[in-house]
């Protein structure tokens, strides 16, 4: 089954030379327990894409689902996590408190402890656990807010560049960690230029002039 489906999805933007249409009718699905990637040039679309299949933006047309469900009426976090470029932690939260947030809003409050611990420890950040985000490094941060989108167990996970600003070692933890969340039933979308994380994928996308090809 789609975990994950966008239909004839489209997105432009004014400008002063003219309207600029960035997604031009995209297809897309991914399947529960499936990792695929997207690759495409910069400025290619790609980020644009992301905030569409997530809800952060709206796109001028067409449709996405999560596990049969529109989009607007599934639970944030909770079903669908997300892995911004920006991204988004909240400054008067501990680490450990970020990573935490969705499992708390979802009432899972039993879990936290011992879920946060685990992805912390997988991703080498269990000794930051207390700082805040202003407190550590931009690639800490991200290992945090990955650990964050990937918390709850959600149905369909979204990841924008997860390697980018990350050492080899962990570049190789968040690639273990994609895989085994993928393992456990999450349909995994990435969008990188790295090709460690192509390889881990079950299969690759490209976004060419606003649309979907086979990378």
């Amino acid at each position: 089954m789609s975990a994950l489906v966008g239909m004839g999805l489209t997105r432009g933007f004014d400008h002063p030379d003219g309207r600029i249409e960035v997604l031009r009718g995209v297809d897309l699905s991914v399947a529960s327990a499936e990792v695929v990637t997207v690759s495409g040039r910069s400025g290619s679309g790609k980020s644009a894409l992301f905030a569409v299949l997530c809800g952060f933006d709206k796109p001028d047309a067409g449709t996405v689902a999560v596990c049969g469900e529109p989009l607007a009426e599934v639970p944030a976090w909770a079903d669908c996590g997300v892995l911004p470029q920006a991204l988004g932690l909240a400054q008067e939260l501990t680490l450990a408190e970020n990573v935490g947030l969705p499992l708390r809003l979802s009432g899972r409050r039993a879990e936290v402890r011992d879920r946060v611990a685990e992805l912390l420890g997988e991703l080498g950040i269990a000794g930051l656990a207390d700082r805040y985000p202003q407190e550590v490094s931009y690639g800490q941060q991200q290992r945090a807010a990955l650990a964050r989108a990937v918390s709850a167990r959600p149905k369909v996970l979204l990841a924008d560049e997860p390697t980018a600003h990350l050492d080899h070692d962990s570049v190789a933890a968040v690639l273990g960690l994609l895989r085994r969340t993928a393992g456990e039933g999450t349909a995994v979308l990435v969008a990188t230029h790295h090709d460690a994380v192509h390889d881990i994928a079950d299969r690759g996308l490209a976004l060419v002039d606003g649309r979907i090809a086979v990378a």
